[in-house]
């Protein structure tokens, strides 16, 4: 069921049960049972065996504190336990804990922790030489703060991994965003260090929450053109987004040339997505995890850590996603017309009459959307007639997207923003 023979036991899959225990209300949107249902998902197409999955790390509270305000733990294992003191108010407005985005739940410091231990795992087994790649789906919490919770995420995770990176001996640390919103946390806390290459491709910051992420957006002081930002208007499709990827990111990586690469790969820019509005397809998503693959081995020593983060299809979409995520870290490509089988189909429709029906759609029967990920090169022309199948409007606005990002930043790097061989 997969496919290649490059299969690489160099790569390490990161992975506890306890995940699941960073659960929201059950009305939330994010449902942990996209980690399990993937789990059984890649269990069952063989992209596991003989692959020993690697427990996170066990870190205490001085792990977080490299990111997070030391208040703001104390305020998070205080809601968590119930012995909080401040109002819920007062907690909201200050931490941005107890908001329907992010909802208190019982242990949600050590659940949020954890997550955490589980990216620092991956990253530190890629720094000691014992793996090239690693893979934490249950990472991904690109939204947190310094002393705020948003989007879901409690601690960054990536974030934390970066700032642990650059406290051991790296200096040059790129990280991709694909996730359907912008990477605002982890370029937040790295936009004034130029060790710290971040590039987020998202949907327009116009059309989606949290409205950051503008080409302009490229950094401060010294670390000028190190923040990337790349905004997709709505309905992109595959051949459009993987367009704007090869348009910008290897061009960057090559110059900044990564001593490794983070890619949080979301999974939440597929069309069936609740939450948002951009349009690829599971193939598309494949695609483009392919392509971060290419980036990490091209330009970065073939050194990669990838993490989850949003996809609110989860039971329809996530699962077949992340499967393709772990798959392509270990080099055991799954094709996209391969049955998702009928056991797991079955796991999978019984679990989703158990999940709120906003984001439990049922499940469909192979790894695939009959997606087209046959994208045309961006050639500088933003007058390019559009290949059949793709609007005029949509390859212009995809195009001036892609200049606006180029003419922000390329200069700042030495390259030319209107030379397409840059």
């Amino acid at each position: 069921m997969t496919s290649g023979t490059n299969s690489d036991p160099s790569a390490a899959v990161i992975w506890s049960e306890d995940f699941l225990a960073y659960k929201w209300a059950y009305t939330h949107p994010m449902n942990p049972v996209r980690l399990a249902l993937t789990m059984s998902l890649a269990r069952g197409l063989g992209v596991l065996d003989g692959i020993e999955e690697v427990p996170p790390q066990q870190i205490d509270d001085s792990a977080l504190t490299v990111i997070h305000g030391q208040d703001y733990i104390d305020a998070v294992r205080a809601v968590g336990s119930g012995s909080a003191a401040l109002s819920g108010q007062l907690l909201e407005r200050l931490f941005g804990l107890g908001s329907a985005d992010n909802p208190v739940f019982t242990g949600m410091h050590e659940a949020g922790r954890l997550l955490v231990g589980g990216t620092l795992a991956a990253a530190q087994a890629v720094a000691s030489g014992s793996v090239r790649r690693a893979v934490n789906i249950g990472g991904g919490m690109h939204h947190a703060m310094k002393s705020h919770a948003a989007g879901f995420c409690i601690y960054n995770d990536c974030s934390v991994a970066i700032q642990w990176l650059l406290d051991n001996g790296y200096d040059r640390v790129a990280y991709i965003d694909i996730d359907a919103h912008h990477g605002d946390g982890v370029e937040t806390a790295f936009a004034a260090d130029p060790r710290v290459l971040t590039i987020s491709l998202h949907q327009h910051p116009a059309t989606l929450w949290p409205g950051t992420g503008w080409p302009t957006e490229i950094g401060t002081g010294d670390a000028q053109g190190t923040a990337v930002n790349l905004a997709l208007m709505p309905e992109v499709s595959d051949r459009l987004w993987l367009r704007a990827f090869h348009a910008v990111v290897p061009s960057l990586l090559e110059q900044f040339r990564p001593q490794i690469l983070i890619t949080q790969c979301g999974a939440d820019s597929h069309r069936a997505d609740p939450l948002t509005d951009l349009a690829l397809t599971v193939d598309g998503q494949r695609a483009a995890m392919q392509a971060l693959r290419t980036c990490a081995d091209a330009y970065a020593d073939g050194n990669w850590v990838a993490v989850g983060g949003g996809g609110y299809g989860v039971v329809n979409v996530v699962p077949r996603s992340w499967t393709h995520l772990i798959a392509t870290v270990l080099d055991r490509d799954v094709d996209v017309t391969t049955p998702v089988g009928d056991d797991w189909y079955t796991e999978a429709v019984t679990v989703a009459t158990e999940v709120h029906p906003d984001y439990a759609r049922p499940p469909e029967e192979s790894m695939g959307d009959g997606g087209d990920v046959d994208y045309v090169a961006w050639d500088g022309d933003t007058g390019q007639s559009p290949p059949e199948g793709i609007t005029e409007v949509a390859q212009r606005q995809t195009d001036r997207g892609i200049l606006a990002t180029r003419r922000a930043v390329y200069p700042l790097h030495g390259l030319d923003p209107e030379d397409p061989r840059d």
